[in-house]
């Protein structure tokens, strides 16, 4: 069950998901925060050092292997919104009869620094995820990232993307001490974390040659009656396409 309203920002859809007392919304307009809460981010301004900065950058990758051996697959809780959300990933899968497990191939590399075509033949990949991705990447290699993708992908084919929103709970929790830079905050174990707004999110991809196919914000309440409590979610969900015909990207 669904409702439809059309607001300044555009067309948001509200829906009673499964899920216990929560309910979603999408839309462009970003989630307007309380007196109280505007009032506490207006407040936090000050910025850990370039040191620590320079040194959580240089860790990056041993704070987030702590982070999974702690936690190893239980934080990411399966919701099945994927293939709900993004019907091309089923797709991909049911209507490809090369399809197989055993055909997968798995490395690992480093999206800001490593070439993918090493692994991977440019112009070959039908679907890109980016899910819970770009956020745990420092902000001036976000561009390396969506530029190593870009090669690998095929023309008129898409990368979908999911992460944290602005103004999410989680960017509300963060206590003073950890900002390190507009909508980039580090929590306590080290591991970082960035909250998109659709304006950055679309330039980021413009600016490497991709086409803009959907942006929306996804908000989500969930309520504990109980409690009486009520946590507001925010996500970036989108989906941006390679062109079929290649487009030249001005240098900055």
């Amino acid at each position: 069950m669904f409702h439809e309203n059309t607001s300044a920002g555009g067309l948001n859809l509200v829906t009673a998901s499964t899920e216990d007392g929560a309910f979603q919304k999408k839309g462009n307009s970003a989630r307007i925060l309380s007196p109280e809460e505007a009032e506490r981010l207006a407040k936090d301004k000050v910025l850990v050092t370039d040191f620590k900065q320079a040194k959580l950058e240089k860790e990056a990758q041993k704070n987030w292997d702590l982070f999974y051996k702690r936690n190893s697959t239980n934080f990411f809780k399966d919701r099945h919104w994927t293939t709900r959300e993004f019907e091309e990933l089923k797709a991909c899968r049911e209507k490809n009869s090369l399809y197989s497990p055993e055909r997968c191939k798995v490395f690992q590399c480093d999206l800001t620094k490593d070439d993918l075509t090493e692994n991977i033949p440019a112009d070959s990949v039908d679907v890109v995820t980016l899910i819970f991705v770009l956020s745990a990447i420092h902000p001036d290699k976000m561009r390396l990232v969506l530029k190593n993708i870009y090669q690998v992908l095929k023309p008129g084919k898409c990368v979908l993307f999911r992460d944290y929103g602005l103004y999410d709970h989680a960017m509300l929790r963060f206590k003073s001490g950890s900002k390190l830079g507009e909508n980039f905050y580090v929590r306590q174990d080290g591991t970082r974390s960035y909250f998109f707004t659709e304006e950055f999110l679309s330039q980021l991809f413009k600016a490497e040659g991709y086409e803009q196919v959907a942006n929306e914000y996804v908000q989500r309440e969930t309520v504990n009656r109980k409690e009486g409590l009520c946590v507001p979610r925010v996500f970036l969900q989108g989906k941006f396409r390679k062109p079929l015909v290649k487009t030249e990207v001005l240098a900055d």
